[in-house]
């Protein structure tokens, strides 16, 4: 019986949906302290890591007579040397409602470039603000890197409310700053919660201590922010990760469905070769499918034995993404050493590498401001 439960509950947390999320802003605003204050409060440790945290909290912990909740995320020995974050920390949990990816990334300006690698794949960012500062520089250049990043979903968290006696005026004038700020850039989905997350204020539940906030607590919102919305259910693309050949009778081309949905019977074509033929099955490791959509991870095999490899995309004939061996982009220039036009650099794109080279750079971006500014000598610097 308790094998059966077990399976009933494991069962039940696959069918959730999985929210990627990140913490973002500026040094000592509080971003790990609110992510340990949201697994404490939310109870998902387990006693040993409790134990654990208490004692770390009393031997070097920056919390004073508190729990020290930042030290949940803060796992690299410099990092709780110095009480910050330098690499990007990864937490997973789970509520009744949803599943949860946390991307705890680095306030410090020079370690910028980990906030870019937690937020490549992330639905929504938490980007934090110290309720006695406001919006600061480095507030500005995460959210317009968020935006850079196609983020859909924005939390501005007002952290430390508690230090300001929960001021209603300092968050009005802190929310207005932001939103005339981050009006020209292309986030469509902004949401503001006053909150402390060392006292847990506004984090899971509801605090009597902001009785003129009417706004959901920040876990709420996070388990029912809709984000189905964001996929596209229109464009069928398909990059081919791996041919799946286990015997002779079987030819199988395995990935994850990029968009769109795609249907047993359906015409395909694969590009860049535009050779044709029908999906003859959709197979999981579950059994077949009629039909699959994103993010669905399956097996596409196909009536005909069309010669198609990893790289390669499967798409619907009548809805051809655009190929071209040119285009634009914005790019995050992450290396140390400036790019040189020059040298020919490889491009990955889903499942394909492919050689690229530079023609020119237009201008570079001020993240702090975003000005453009023109480029020396045709070199990008980080």
């Amino acid at each position: 019986m308790a094998t059966l439960n077990i399976k009933e509950y494991l069962d039940r947390d696959e069918q959730k949906d999985l929210l990627r999320f990140l913490t973002a802003g500026s040094v000592d605003d509080g971003k790990s302290t609110l992510i340990g204050r949201l697994l404490f409060d939310s109870k998902k440790l387990y006693e040993d890591q409790l134990d654990a945290l208490e004692r770390d909290s009393k031997r070097m912990g920056n919390a004073g007579d508190h729990i020290d909740y930042a030290l949940l995320l803060d796992g690299l020995k410099a990092e709780r040397e110095q009480g910050i974050t330098i690499d990007v920390a990864y937490r997973y949990f789970s509520t009744n409602n949803r599943k949860f990816i946390i991307a705890d990334t680095p306030g410090h300006e020079q370690y910028t470039r980990n906030m870019i690698t937690g937020g490549s794949t992330a639905n929504l960012a938490i980007i934090l603000v110290d309720a006695r500062t406001g919006v600061i520089t480095q507030t500005r250049r995460h959210t317009y890197l968020v935006s850079l990043l196609g983020i859909k979903h924005v939390v501005l968290a007002v952290n430390k409310m508690d230090l300001v006696d929960f001021d209603k005026n300092i968050f009005d004038k802190i929310v207005s700053d932001y939103k005339e700020f981050v009006a020209p850039l292309n986030i469509p989905d902004i949401t503001c919660i006053p909150l402390s997350a060392l006292d847990g204020d506004n984090v899971v539940e509801k605090s009597d201590r902001t009785p003129w906030y009417e706004g959901p607590s920040l876990l709420d919102f996070l388990e029912t922010v809709p984000i189905d919305q964001d996929r596209n259910f229109e464009d069928f693309r398909y990059p081919v990760q791996y041919v799946l050949r286990p015997n002779l009778d079987f030819r199988g081309f395995c990935g994850k469905v990029a968009s769109g949905i795609v249907r047993k019977g359906d015409t395909v074509m694969a590009l860049p070769s535009g050779k044709t033929s029908k999906v003859k099955s959709i197979v999981t490791y579950d059994g077949e499918l009629d039909y699959a959509f994103p993010p669905q991870c399956v097996t596409i095999t196909l009536e005909d034995e069309i010669d198609v490899s990893r790289g390669e995309m499967l798409v619907h004939p009548d809805n051809l993404p655009i190929a071209d061996r040119n285009f634009e982009a914005m790019l995050v220039w992450m290396d140390e050493e400036p790019m040189d036009t020059s040298k020919q650099f490889y491009i990955k794109h889903t499942t394909n590498l492919t050689r690229a080279r530079v023609d020119s750079i237009r201008y570079k971006v001020n993240v702090n401001t975003m000005e453009q500014l023109s480029i020396d000598n045709g070199q990008l610097t980080v």
